[in-house]
């Protein structure tokens, strides 16, 4: 069996929505191939894994964004075939394009770390990067009676880097709440050679660091977890020494990568994501193909605010293509992360392919402030739904 749309968007999660609207809006006939029934507004498990906010709060049925007169594929990928035009679902259907867009997100590799899996959400073990473990970090929180914290950032690329360190923070404010941080130990323990890799914030947080008294190590990367005896394996990705450090909570951020069934395509550059000019999210080997998200190559964070600006762009240029005009719009790597470093305080960092402070508002955003908590809380998630979505955003 096989069916032919114009444009065929792999992925309904932000980039997938925020495209396929733009699209429809301009009246081109699309098809979305999404498994899932579920849409998450992952920005918010941070909060949610702080105790701010239920972890429904930001779950929607997928079929309420589906754009009006688009086709919904309810089916994941199995292989691409760009030559022919192509892709082959898992349940063997073949649909044909005249134009791709490839944007399924990207693949959580827990299994990276030895020991870890059937252990998460279990005895001091947790992690705000999956919906179903995220009440395991408040569960450690709430019922904190001291010890050793440890908070972990694996090599990058991963979505929104600085959520690692968001919930160190607000880690360090609920214990001083419970009055339990002066018998209490933070370690972040980061792959990053740094706490950020743009200067201007990256002063910012170092003060937050020292403030709260956090130890904070770099190259650090997580290898193993020894759950019965609570033990945390990490070796320096410099050297290569192995560092062993006894916790009783353990938030885990896991390594990422593109899904599988994109890195062994033909879409795939040498590490795996879609290869794809980083300007117009044009496929450079494929024409008719456009890639942006988490899973394309796109040298900039991976986070929600990204989308937002790359998806006009993609949309821009797909269209010009359809048109026979040449691709004149372009990304300029912009990218956001909304920095909580406590309840009621955020650093907005704002910044482009080159680290440069692309700010927003009209005063220094490296300050911390409570404007922008509320913004991250209660602003973007209204946008977020309301807005880009919709292709309004």
């Amino acid at each position: 069996m096989s069916v032919h749309h114009p444009v065929v968007i792999v992925g309904g999660g932000t980039a997938g929505l925020s495209v396929a609207a733009r699209l429809r809006e301009a009246g081109v006939d699309v098809a979305i191939i999404e498994p899932s029934t579920t849409h998450h507004y992952q920005p918010l498990w941070t909060l949610v894994g702080a105790g701010v906010f239920p972890k429904e709060h930001t779950e929607r049925a997928e079929a309420d964004y589906i754009p009006a007169g688009a086709t919904w594929i309810r089916d994941a990928v199995d292989t691409f075939q760009p030559d022919q035009h192509q892709v082959t679902l898992r349940s063997g259907e073949v649909v044909t394009y005249d134009q791709l867009v490839v944007c399924p997100g990207i693949q959580l590799d827990w299994h990276k770390i030895e020991g870890l899996e059937g252990n998460l959400g279990k005895n001091g073990i947790c992690s705000n990067y999956r919906y179903d473990l995220v009440d395991s970090t408040w569960d450690n929180l709430r019922n904190w009676k001291g010890g050793t914290a440890i908070f972990t950032f694996p090599p990058p690329p991963i979505k929104c880097a600085g959520a690692p360190q968001k919930i160190l923070y607000l880690a360090d404010d609920a214990f001083r709440r419970q009055g339990t941080r002066e018998r209490s130990q933070l370690i972040y323990m980061a792959a990053s050679p740094g706490i950020f890799g743009v200067p201007k914030y990256a002063a910012s947080l170092r003060e937050v660091v020292k403030r709260k008294g956090i130890d904070a190590r770099y190259r650090q990367n997580l290898v193993a977890v020894r759950a019965e005896a609570k033990e945390a394996v990490f070796r320096h990705l410099d050297d290569g020494t192995e560092t062993v450090l006894k916790y009783d909570m353990l938030h885990v951020v896991p390594p990422q990568s593109a899904p599988d069934f994109v890195k062994r395509s033909p879409l795939a550059d040498a590490a795996g994501w879609v290869e794809v000019d980083k300007y117009t999210t044009q496929h450079t080997r494929f024409p008719d193909v456009f890639a942006l998200g988490d899973a394309a190559s796109l040298p900039t964070s991976r986070t929600g605010a990204a989308i937002r600006k790359q998806a006009p762009v993609t949309v821009a240029n797909l269209l010009a293509l359809r048109a026979g005009q040449p691709l004149s719009a372009r990304y300029d790597g912009y990218a956001s992360c909304p920095l909580v470093t406590g309840y009621g305080k955020l650093i907005l960092a704002e910044f482009d392919y080159d680290g440069k402070p692309c700010e927003s508002f009209p005063f220094d955003q490296s300050k911390e402030r409570f404007s922008m908590y509320a913004l991250k809380a209660y602003g973007l998630p209204e946008m977020y739904w309301n807005g880009m979505l919709r292709g309004r955003a």
